[in-house]
């Protein structure tokens, strides 16, 4: 059957398209949580019930499709220890971090201050631990300083998308009219309470 996506088969710039992908749904993922949290209609514990569909969500997605991807590609069905254990971390890591997006939102944080500060550090941190890990040849000394310049430029950004978003409109009065049928409707303004 051939293999699907298998690492460096494929040509050209097919992976910025994955890359565009993921922006795409990241950068949409704080808004719709959030929204979610709202729609549960439940101000205690609303987070968490999002957050449970957010999991389900993960199963379908990150359980599912591998299990489909393996399958059509024929892979063996062996899974050394480092590999297990590492990607384990990797999916903790990835769930804490979006229920402390959760944990932000309910402290407070708007999906626009929260995520971009996520967006904004999580790079930075990567490219720290990165080099940490693999640091480069000749020494740290090498390090390019475009490179340091852009993790600057990511912490100055995120403060300043923090520091200068936009305050969102303030809520519309209902007119004259609304306001009557408001007060017809309601009968705690009807009893006089």
């Amino acid at each position: 059957m051939g293999a699907v996506m298998e690492a460096g088969q494929t040509g050209g710039m097919t992976w910025l398209v994955f890359v565009l992908m993921t922006v795409l749904s990241w950068g949409l993922y704080g808004i719709f949580l959030h929204s979610g949290q709202i729609g549960m209609g439940d101000a205690v514990n609303g987070r968490y019930k999002a957050f449970l569909f957010v999991g389900l969500a993960y199963f379908l997605t990150a359980v599912l499709g591998p299990i489909l991807v393996l399958l059509v590609n024929g892979a063996a069905w062996t899974f050394p220890m480092k590999g297990m254990g590492l990607s384990l971390i990797a999916g903790l890591v990835g769930a804490i971090g979006a229920f402390c997006v959760l944990l932000a939102f309910g402290a407070g944080g708007t999906p626009a201050v929260v995520m971009s500060l996520v967006f904004a550090g999580a790079p930075i941190v990567n490219a720290v631990v990165s080099i940490w890990l693999h640091p480069p040849a000749g020494g740290y000394g090498t390090l390019r300083w475009q490179f340091l310049l852009g993790i600057v430029l990511a912490a100055v950004g995120g403060y300043m998308v923090v520091m200068y978003k936009p305050n969102p409109a303030a809520a519309k009065k209902p007119t004259a009219q609304q306001e009557q049928v408001i007060q017809s409707t309601d009968p705690q303004s009807a009893s006089g309470e």
